[in-house]
């Protein structure tokens, strides 16, 4: 059985997965493809035929197509309770009530224009629609390989109507317990406080989460934004998660918050800076966030999560890792899974496992995130040899202990290996690496080559069994979902990868999984005594994590980046190290 998962329903991250019996073979995000962050307003065009390329298949072999969004009935809570809540916009409010699918249905035309002009014949293929909550919660539940009774999350800004998701699996079976509705969204109230803060909605959650641990989060109280009792909570829509005339504007644009937001709190944030009072407004929401998602996980999910101590979690609001420390930190929590690809592009395998397991067809369990494009050497030499830079480039032999003598001599190097990953982290694939005990390699990369905020803090990728050592918490992290409080001794080991609360995002390699990446910080260890890399995307501020040779000799000459391995091939701007 061939399952083809389509996303973008929501117009952002749309991407394409591919399971043959079972097996995840292929998933990229558009993005990477087409070279436009988020690919806002696109369909997974280009992502659909990598995937069928990658597995050798045509169109006509596709069994069904799975996409994340389905019709919600007008007998649901989910339509009225939109309606209502949007009083204020009695035009958005009658649509839901009298033409609540409108979106369903344009996505259905334009996925079916996109399938067609690739050769897709209509009706030769099922069409299978699932709700985005339930591609959420399949993504990672179906995904995390648990056995047990699992308690399901899912929080991101909203799907058809829905905003967070409380539920449980067993027996390979996802049951709802609680759902709540926009414009009670707590993805969507961080997301606003995003822009308040002076980011981009979907790209700059991680920045706020970045800039809160210089800030006190007491210092002001932002709990009017939302009434939470416990069990159930409401967004302030007169100060956040707001449509139409409500909306605060700047040169013509408008945001999802209100003027009386500005009147309460000041000014939005301008530039990259982050000073008073900003660093506490991020603390404040982020703790904020935390105590609002910790209390609902306890009512709706507690008695289950003492059972068995197993969780699941997606959605985009499952990418905020300060939070996920907090829950694995519980001591009824045995592990939790958060898919890494948790965001709307995950919700491509979301809907095609979700109907794969209703199809009595088990899919496998998650063990790693390459499954974009590899190139060969003969195509790497062909991307150089074509580039207008005409970089100086030699294959050579011994990558990992090459690279590491490299990295000792406090080099940073584009690390560009094997398959692309699917979703945000890079992790070993598409990564530029440093030394971690290198003084001010962090400020470098920063500055000179990635070309963001100063305070965005740099992640460890490590040695399994070096994890154990480092951190206060031992548990599963392969996928930079989670981060730990740093040991005192490992400080000052690998200042560049402790962040300001002394805590790490970190990404622990087992063997077998990528094998050269694993071998680099065994031949680290050899030199510094540390089983780590200083581990950030190969990009540039803005832009997408890159995609293929080309992309990646882009990045290079725009950027103070001096060396370059892409499979076997080394290009350097200065003179080759005499040891290659």
């Amino acid at each position: 059985m061939i399952i083809l998962g389509l996303s973008g329903a929501i117009g952002h991250d749309p991407s394409a997965a591919l399971y043959i019996d079972g097996k995840l073979v292929a998933a990229v995000e558009e993005e990477r493809l087409i070279r436009d962050k988020h690919a806002k307003g696109k369909m997974p065009l280009e992502a659909t035929r990598f995937v069928l390329q990658q597995a050798g298949i045509q169109p006509s072999d596709v069994d069904i197509v799975a996409v994340p969004m389905a019709p919600i009935s007008l007998s649901s809570k989910a339509r009225w309770h939109y309606a209502k809540r949007y009083w204020y916009a009695p035009d958005r409010s009658l649509d839901a009530l009298f033409n609540g699918n409108r979106r369903y249905r344009r996505y259905v035309r334009n996925i079916r224009l996109m399938l067609e002009s690739i050769g897709f014949t209509w009706g030769d293929f099922e069409f299978e629609p699932v709700e985005h909550h339930l591609a959420h919660a399949s993504s990672t539940y179906h995904l995390s390989g648990f056995t047990e009774k699992t308690a399901i999350m899912g929080v991101d800004g909203k799907g058809e109507y829905a905003t967070t998701f409380f539920g449980y699996g067993e027996n390979g079976k996802i049951h709802k317990i609680k759902e709540f509705y926009d414009p009670d969204s707590l993805g969507g109230l961080y997301g606003a406080m995003t822009e308040y803060l002076g980011f981009d909605m979907l790209d700059g959650e991680f920045k706020v989460m970045g800039m809160a641990p210089y800030g006190d989060p007491n210092k002001y109280d932002l709990s009017r934004l939302i009434d939470f009792d416990g069990k159930d909570f409401k967004i302030n829509t007169k100060l956040a998660n707001v449509i139409g005339l409500r909306r605060y504007k700047e040169e013509g644009k408008g945001f999802y918050f209100t003027p009386k937001l500005v009147d309460w709190l000041g000014p939005r944030r301008q530039g990259d800076v982050a000073d008073d009072p900003y660093i506490h407004y991020a603390a404040s929401i982020q703790a904020l966030y935390e105590k609002v998602v910790l209390g609902l996980m306890d009512h709706y999910l507690g008695d289950i999560i003492k059972e068995t101590g197993k969780i699941a979690f997606a959605g985009g609001g499952a990418l905020n890792v300060k939070l996920n420390q907090k829950i694995i930190a519980r001591p009824e929590v045995k592990e939790l899974f958060v898919q890494p690809a948790s965001g709307d592009a995950g919700t491509a395998i979301g809907a095609a496992s979700y109907v794969s397991m209703q199809r009595g067809q088990g899919v496998e369990k998650m063990e790693h995130v390459y499954l974009g494009p590899s190139f060969t050497n003969e195509q790497v030499v062909e991307a150089c040899k074509a580039h207008p830079e005409q970089p100086k480039f030699k294959q050579i032999a011994d990558i990992p202990q090459n690279i590491a003598k490299v990295l000792h001599e406090g080099n940073p190097v584009a690390w560009f290996q094997g398959r692309m990953e699917f979703g945000p982290r890079a992790l070993g694939g598409r990564s530029i690496v440093g030394c971690p005990s290198h003084p001010g390699i962090a400020d470098r990369i920063n500055e000179q080559i990635k070309f963001r905020e100063r305070w965005r803090p740099f992640c460890p990728s490590m040695l399994a069994r070096t994890a154990r050592e480092m951190f206060k918490v031992d548990h599963p992290a392969p996928y930079m979902t989670f981060t730990f409080e740093v040991n005192e001794e490992w400080k000052s080991r690998v200042p560049e990868v402790v962040h300001e609360d002394g805590t790490s995002r970190a990404q622990a390699l087992n063997p077998g999984i990528h094998d050269r990446y694993y071998t680099l910080m065994e031949e680290m260890e050899k030199l510094t005594g540390n089983g780590v890399v200083l581990n950030t995307s190969l990009n540039r501020r803005g832009e997408p994590v890159v995609c293929t040779p080309t992309d990646a000799l882009n990045m290079f000459f725009g950027s103070d980046l001096q060396y370059l391995i892409m499979e076997d091939i080394l290009v350097v701007k200065g003179d080759f190290p005499e040891y290659v």
